[in-house]
């Protein structure tokens, strides 16, 4: 399976998505379950194609993360049977899958030095499930601004679906920095070095901390909640891609698209 071949499969999972869509026809998390599985059999396919992880391109992890938007959609839907939370998070991953299949960023098949370690799988993984979580948490809050503002619903219900998504995102968040640090040791003989790249996600992880911490004062404003955790997403965007195009990227020892 080649990026060539993407779009075919991007096609097969967006009709069994847009079959969810559809309320006449019953149990939607099962189509959505099915088109992220056609992608996982892509992301597999590929894995075995270029003969390394495919999680070393910029194109490369929107794949992971659009696939792995859904699949939160589908956990938070376990705990809130709700229609509405699921199909956005297709729809928000469909996009990022059509914006990758325009630009797959292709590159060669080798891995330099730092990236052929037992950790590279497991902390890249450990952190695009963060990013989906909390980028899922903070789309909801965005649809619950403007649904408060505008038909005056209550924002206690988003607060809600948004904090479900955010526990998960945020235990991921704190593992993917556990396992980064112990392979920085690995790496470069240093748990940190105050990188611009770990700078930034030590950042990402006291944004949300922050947030856990002012948890008495969102119970009783919960509107603020919704609009702290959509601001909060913009963090996580600057740490995941925003940070190469940073002047002090030039000596990052985690860019490695370059």
């Amino acid at each position: 399976m080649t990026w060539q071949t993407f779009p075919f499969f991007l096609g097969v999972a967006a009709a069994f998505w847009l079959a969810a869509f559809v309320p006449r026809i019953p149990r939607p998390g099962l189509w959505v379950l099915l088109g992220t599985c056609v992608l996982a059999v892509f992301i597999g396919g590929l894995w075995l194609e270029l003969e390394r992880p495919p999680m070393r391109t910029l194109g490369e992890t929107r794949l992971w993360f659009g696939v792995l938007l859904p699949v939160c959609g589908l956990m938070v839907y376990r705990f809130v049977p709700w229609r509405w939370p699921l199909l956005y998070a297709a729809t928000i991953g469909f996009l990022f899958l059509f914006f990758t299949a325009l630009r797959p960023e292709t590159h060669d098949r080798t891995l330099m030095p730092a990236l052929q370690s037992p950790w590279f799988v497991p902390h890249v993984v450990l952190y695009l499930i963060a990013y989906a979580f909390l980028v899922y948490a903070a789309a909801i809050s965005l649809w619950g601004t403007w649904r408060t503002r505008r038909l005056n619903e209550g924002a206690e219900t988003f607060v809600r679906l948004a904090e479900t998504a955010l526990w998960i995102g945020f235990g991921f968040l704190t593992l993917g920095l556990l396992a980064g640090a112990v392979w920085a040791k690995e790496a470069w003989g240093h748990y940190w070095t105050w990188d611009p790249k770990e700078t930034w996600a030590f950042l990402t992880w006291a944004v949300y901390l922050a947030y856990f911490h002012l948890r008495t004062e969102w119970t009783a404003q919960p509107r603020r909640a919704l609009l702290f955790l959509a601001a909060a997403s913009v963090v996580v965007f600057i740490t995941w891609f925003g940070v190469n195009y940073l002047p002090s990227a030039a000596q990052s020892v985690h860019t490695y698209t370059s």
